[in-house]
């Protein structure tokens, strides 16, 4: 007739001997564990794993110096090519820079057509960079450059004569009628009598969006100091120029803490022969042209090797080059000109230090009739330094570049 009802079959409770754990079996599982945990060894080692997980972490966090300080982050446009450097004369073109705001950080931090060094400080799956921002609460007074400074463009480089073609690159000469690069390249300037004070921002270059903030808001009058390892170099070299900025290129030395601090491949290194000396100023005297001086950056290695500064500022002269350190080398002579600096005046990189050193600046330019400052392109120093210039014509001072103070 009709087939019987199929009927759920009625769910039974899975047993230690079936594979599953029962209530006794949960129950056998933490009597073993409390056994075990009454032993005299297990709880030294719980605590003492429990210290290492603990440690670990407190070193993580504590090795990292910036972890503390304020961040911007940066999306940056993705390329469908190689970032190309900008084009002389065209401040349209490429990245649209960043403003000092009243913080003396920067904002509207979007970049058209370039992207940061590979290095590690930019992602280029996402775009996306997080650029460390020091500083302190002391920087709410400091300025907006609401606007561009006016450019007064210097002449673009190469100038005719004054460079010779080389299998690494162009690299400097005094032309055939005695001119040199440390005279053409350099912003003409002449003083009006009043005590004079000069600044050079260096490390420029490898952040495109504190480069540009550099070149088009610092007034001109400041030098600009440029890493050798930049991508596309000559194109912010021609942007400086264009915007009346002379410019140096930096030179990596060997530092006091060398390998823990390395400067990169190119690094003029103490004791090292002649020929290596040369070959790696060379390569960075050969990376662009438009440059009047180098620089050093680091050097508290090299600066005591005697003859290979000498090698250096002879070769340095015989170019027509000038050399500008940042205090280390006082005293030295050789190149075409030279010129030290008075004080760094961004060591401690809150604008209330910087300001003071600054400050120092003033006194000493009005004691000895020149000072000279360098700085890095940290976001706080460029806010400070634009804040500081526009105060110095009442103070009796008068802004020059830092080839007005070299000898």
């Amino acid at each position: 007739m009709f087939a019987k009802p199929k009927m759920s079959p009625t769910p039974s409770v899975p047993s230690a001997k079936s594979g599953g754990l029962g209530l006794a079996g949960l129950r056998e599982i933490l009597d073993k564990t409390l056994v075990f945990a009454k032993k005299p060894f297990v709880a030294p080692i719980a605590a003492f794993s429990a210290f290492a997980m603990i440690l670990v972490v407190f070193l993580n966090l504590s090795s990292d110096p910036d972890a503390a300080s304020p961040s911007v982050r940066i999306n940056l446009a993705k390329q469908k090519s190689a970032a190309a450097a900008p084009t002389s004369g065209d401040n349209s073109a490429g990245m649209q820079g960043f403003t000092l705001d009243s913080l003396g950080m920067f904002q509207d931090a979007s970049a058209d057509g370039f992207n940061l060094s590979s290095d590690g400080t930019a992602d280029p799956a996402t775009g996306t960079a997080m650029i460390t921002l020091p500083g302190s609460a002391d920087d709410a007074a400091l300025p907006k450059a609401s606007q561009k400074v006016a450019a007064s463009p210097l002449p673009q480089a190469p100038i005719s004569g004054l460079v010779q073609t080389s299998d690494i690159g162009p690299l400097p000469v005094i032309a055939p009628g005695g001119q040199t690069p440390a005279s053409a390249y350099a912003r003409p300037f002449k003083g009006d009598g009043r005590p004079m004070v000069a600044l050079v921002v260096g490390g420029l270059g490898i952040n495109p969006v504190t480069t540009r903030e550099a070149i088009e808001s610092l007034p001109p009058q400041i030098t600009l100091s440029f890493v050798p390892y930049t991508t596309g170099l000559q194109g912010w070299i021609d942007l400086a120029r264009a915007s009346g900025h002379e410019v140096m290129i930096e030179i990596p030395m060997q530092p006091s803490n060398y390998p823990d601090n390395d400067p990169g491949p190119q690094t003029l290194m103490a004791n090292s022969r002649t020929e290596d000396v040369i070959s790696h100023l060379n390569w960075a005297l050969s990376r662009a042209t438009g440059y009047f001086a180098v620089s050093n950056y680091q050097g508290g290695a090299f600066f005591k090797d005697k003859a290979g500064l000498s090698t250096v500022l002879d070769n340095l002269k015989s170019r027509g080059i000038a050399f500008i350190d940042d205090g280390q080398a006082r005293g030295s002579k050789g190149a075409w000109g030279r010129a030290s600096a008075d004080r760094i005046v961004d060591n401690q990189i809150n604008a209330t230090a910087i300001m003071s050193q600054l400050s120092g600046l003033e006194v000493s330019a009005k004691s000895h009739g020149t000072a000279l400052g360098t700085g890095f392109a940290y976001p706080v120093t460029l806010a400070v330094a634009l804040k500081w210039t526009q105060g110095l014509d009442a103070k009796g001072l008068q802004l020059a570049p830092a080839s007005a103070l070299a000898h």
